[in-house]
């Protein structure tokens, strides 16, 4: 096979998973299936764990969390841990809890704006739900995974003879009244929350009296694509960040008996602060790691050996230099796409990267043959921030922060390098086998 079908190969296969990952939910099932297929065996946190050696686990958190590992074949206080982080979440809109909305003879959805996105670029877009319900059942409740593949509602625009300074001033969307989203028409007599009951019920084959709650992400059905002159870029929503939680899961199914125990940690909630018990911010790290500790014997003077052993790396797609913003960009770090895995550093520690830990992935992405970049954000400019800083303090673990390079970060259709891809997983890859 060659470099280029390579490379293309990894990119479908990107585009698959997040089209078929809609919501943190989805993601953290169809990482599921990927791991059920290579081997991998489901623990529950609730029951006693019982670890073979070089076994291949996961268990998961609140359904839009999941961790997995691989044993090490070498003694854990000795060989330490390689542990890859990355986030299940995406910026974008949520339902409100009692969203159905009427009036001027047309339902609408209120909407939540979670995290960061770039609210424009959700107008005049095919949207969707996707998420999880909860239903009330004869022995208790029942949580099922939802998902409309066809567009179901849309944001319209203004049109520019209402708004004629949208092209000198930017498109402004005020979150509470301009953000609820177009479902349908209502005819006399019509109710909003029935209407809105039924199409939920009616995806998950339910009796709408049967539901309790739900949490639906909204989200652009557009299928992934490979664009450019040479087919040599990706558009997709979600990129940031599961482009780099496949990353991750590609590396560690791939990899077979390990010296080092490999660890791929996939938080949800990270584009609103990680601070929840299925974030980066809670336990689910420390407590699965503590598991396994005990499961290899180790008392606590040899687990704080193991952890002095270790390596962490966060995972989180990195700014590319725009060739038509150039004033954005710190001049000596514009970072190309298709140019391989970007270091990311920041003094005030919204990036964990020091020297050592630079040098450290410098060396792996050699030894993996694949080339790499440094980035530092503009000084005069907010610089965002990942789950390394949260993970590394909480851990106390020698850590970097990397991702692969992007457009349009935040964006409802957000662009990357199909090279990279094949980059990141092969850069992991190393660390995982180191």
């Amino acid at each position: 096979m060659s470099a280029i079908t390579q490379f293309r190969t990894a990119a479908h296969e990107l585009i698959d998973f997040i089209d078929a990952s809609p919501s943190p939910w989805h993601a953290v099932a169809s990482a599921e299936v990927l791991l059920r297929a290579h081997g991998f065996t489901r623990l529950e946190e609730g029951d006693r764990w019982q670890l073979a050696a070089n076994g291949r686990y996961y268990v998961v958190r609140g359904g839009a969390s999941t961790i997995a590992f691989v044993l090490g074949s070498q003694p854990m206080a000795e060989a330490g841990l390689r542990i890859v982080g990355a986030h299940t979440d995406s910026p974008g809109l949520r339902l409100k809890p009692k969203a159905a909305m009427s009036g001027d003879g047309i339902s609408r959805l209120a909407v939540e704006v979670y995290g960061g996105p770039i609210l424009a670029t959700f107008t005049d877009r095919d949207l969707s739900l996707a998420g999880r319900v909860v239903l009330r059942t004869a022995t208790g409740q029942e949580t099922r995974l939802l998902r409309f593949a066809q567009p179901l509602v849309r944001l319209p625009n203004l049109a520019i003879h209402m708004n004629r300074e949208v092209n000198e001033q930017g498109l402004k969307l005020n979150k509470q009244t301009e953000l609820p989203l177009i479902l349908g028409l209502m005819c006399e007599g019509d109710n909003a929350e029935a209407q809105l009951r039924k199409l939920l019920a009616d995806a998950v084959q339910a009796d709408a009296a049967d539901l309790l709650s739900w949490e639906l992400s909204v989200y652009d059905v557009q299928k992934g694509c490979l664009w450019g002159a040479n087919q040599e870029f990706i558009a997709d929503s979600q990129l940031d960040n599961l482009a780099s939680t496949h990353a991750a899961l590609s590396a560690l199914i791939a990899t077979k008996q390990p010296a080092a125990t490999c660890v791929a940690a996939f938080f949800d909630h990270e584009e609103v602060g990680s601070e929840s018990a299925t974030g980066a911010g809670g336990s689910f790290v420390i407590d699965v790691l503590h598991r396994i500790s005990l499961q290899a014997g180790l008392d606590e003077e040899d687990r704080r050996r193991a952890i002095a052993r270790s390596f962490f790396i966060s995972a989180d797609m990195a700014h590319a230099y725009n060739p038509n913003f150039p004033g954005a960009y710190e001049p000596g770090h514009k970072v190309v796409v298709n140019g391989g895995p970007v270091i990311k550093t920041n003094v005030n520690q919204r990036y964990t990267t020091n020297a050592e830990t630079a040098a450290r992935f410098m060396t792996l992405c050699e030894k993996a043959g694949v080339p790499y970049q440094q980035y530092s954000h503009r000084s005069d400019l907010g610089c965002g921030s990942t789950i390394g800083p949260m993970i590394a303090a909480q851990l106390g673990v020698a850590s970097v922060d990397v991702g692969s390079p992007m457009w349009a970060m935040h964006s409802a259709r957000e662009s990357a390098g199909v090279h990279d891809h094949a980059y990141m997983i092969a850069a992991l890859s190393a660390a995982f086998g180191s």
